[in-house]
């Protein structure tokens, strides 16, 4: 599997947001908007956060929220929101947050290599402030190196 495509609907430049719940949900509503996932499956997002900490930064400035697979996703999915002003979302070395991924999959083995996939893409150290920085979709897809549809 490769990651999945990023229509315009998933991808969110310079939300405002209060806190990371905020940020969470509006990754949430990008996966909605692009029919990844039902409303409900953000807060399935922040339920996980908050049962297992903020595990979800896996790196300098980049969450990657996500849920288990239920019946609250539709489609494998993935949404991109870059944020105003970056957030803490409690991480004690990778806060504050400045891009949230959201990441849907309907499968448990999608999950993983879903997971692994976008490892892959941030491999590149510039990757994560281009995302933060980015102005268009556009560019949000050439960084991720992925198709509109």
């Amino acid at each position: 599997m490769t990651l999945p495509a990023l229509p315009d609907e998933s991808i969110v430049i310079a939300a405002t947001v209060a806190d990371w719940r905020e940020a969470v949900h509006a990754a949430g509503a990008a996966l909605v908007a692009s029919g990844a996932a039902k409303p409900g499956y953000a807060d399935a997002m922040i339920r996980m956060i908050e049962e297992h900490g903020p595990y979800v930064v896996i790196a300098p400035g980049l969450a990657l929220a996500h849920a288990r697979p239920d019946d609250q996703v539709l489609a494998d999915g993935l949404a991109v929101v870059t944020l105003a002003t970056p957030v803490a979302f409690g991480h004690p070395h990778n806060d504050p947050v400045g891009v949230v991924l959201g990441l849907a999959v309907e499968s448990v083995g999608g999950h993983l290599e879903s997971i692994a996939d976008l490892a892959n893409v941030f491999n590149d150290p510039s990757i994560i402030p281009g995302l933060a920085a980015a102005t268009s979709a556009d560019e949000v897809r050439r960084l991720m190196g992925v198709p509109s549809s």
